[in-house]
């Protein structure tokens, strides 16, 4: 074991050291190959025989809590990896695939114990809007876009941010925690043990809060609990899975939240896409930039109507376009 966990730490070690997001374990037959995502590219790290790769998967498994013995299900977890100088937090999926195989993935979330605002987002006049939204005592806002865009490390910094100068009850609830949090109440979501994010979130109005995030609305009672603890004073803050900005209201719409509700709860939908930057090593070598759908823009969308010529949105295309030309973003 002391060999296979050699293995495993030279493999996060590797990934550590080449700022990656992700890596990837794709076994078959003989052979696992190991890629890691970095800033948004797939490179080939080595391969290993499968055989080996199933040691370090057991032994993944075992130590991120997940049940060694369960190869049929896909399963999640998280685990924490101190090195020298930084403490990484660690977020694993394992998905079987045939032969009796199973793939796994670890997302690597940023180290630093409190991201930048200021860090993570190209244009600073968005990072103004975003926290103006915060002020706000009850309503939801909402953060889209794909896999690994940075919606969870946005609304873990804004609550950081938030909470360094207010004080606020805040409360969690995530699938899994990727992130400890100071002075912030993180619930674990375990649907084997009952706690589903519904469950969840009836537990934590008991628990008197101010603000609720709420890890993904993933599901039509999710959402209709989250719009209802909007309408009875609370802000909640959450991501959903949808195309675009004006796509999340039609998601919701989709799930069975009336226009009567939405006029009601919703503060602002931010979509979110990372870009890759012109700028020094003092900064990422990718940023955020947000399609920002509030104020009359947002009211329009709850009534179907595109937003395009509302001058308060502005369109990733024309984001785009901004950066180049003031040299922020390459191609």
């Amino acid at each position: 074991m002391n060999q296979i966990a050699s293995q495993a730490k030279e493999i996060l070690l590797s990934a550590f050291s080449k700022s990656a997001s992700d890596i990837h374990f794709s076994p078959d037959e003989n052979n696992t190959d190991i890629h890691f995502r970095v800033y948004g590219e797939r490179h080939f790290y080595k391969s290993l025989p499968t055989p080996t790769y199933q040691k370090l998967l057991a032994y993944f498994k075992f130590t991120s809590g997940m049940d060694i013995g369960e190869i049929t299900k896909p399963q999640n977890a998280s685990l924490q990896h101190r090195d020298q100088f930084q403490l990484y937090h660690l977020r694993l999926s394992t998905l079987p695939t045939i032969n009796n195989a199973e793939s796994l993935a670890i997302r690597i979330l940023p180290p630093q114990d409190h991201v930048n605002l200021a860090r993570l987002f190209l244009f600073p006049y968005q990072i103004r809007i975003i926290r103006n939204w915060m002020i706000h005592k009850s309503g939801m806002i909402l953060f889209t876009g794909s896999t690994g865009c940075g919606k969870t490390t946005t609304i873990y910094s804004l609550l950081e941010t938030i909470l360094q100068e207010h004080s606020i009850q805040a409360v969690t609830l995530e699938d899994p925690v990727e992130k400890n949090l100071n002075n912030i109440i993180q619930v674990q979501i375990n649907e084997r043990a009952g706690i589903t994010y519904d469950v969840g979130l009836k537990a934590a109005l008991r628990h008197d809060p101010d603000l609720i995030m709420v890890g993904e609305i993933r599901d039509e009672e999710t959402a209709r609990f989250a719009v209802r603890a909007a309408l009875s004073g609370h802000l909640i803050v959450s991501t959903i899975h949808a195309k675009d900005a004006y796509g999340t209201v039609q998601r919701l719409k989709e799930m069975g939240i009336k226009t009567v509700d939405l006029e009601q709860t919703l503060i602002a939908i931010a979509s979110q896409e990372l870009v890759r930057t012109n700028l020094t090593n003092d900064v990422p070598k990718r940023a955020a930039i947000l399609e920002i759908l509030h104020n009359s823009a947002l009211q329009a969308a709850i009534h179907s109507i595109p937003p395009q010529n509302d001058s308060s949105f502005v369109p990733f295309s024309a984001l785009r376009r901004k950066a180049y030309a003031l040299g922020y973003w390459k191609n």
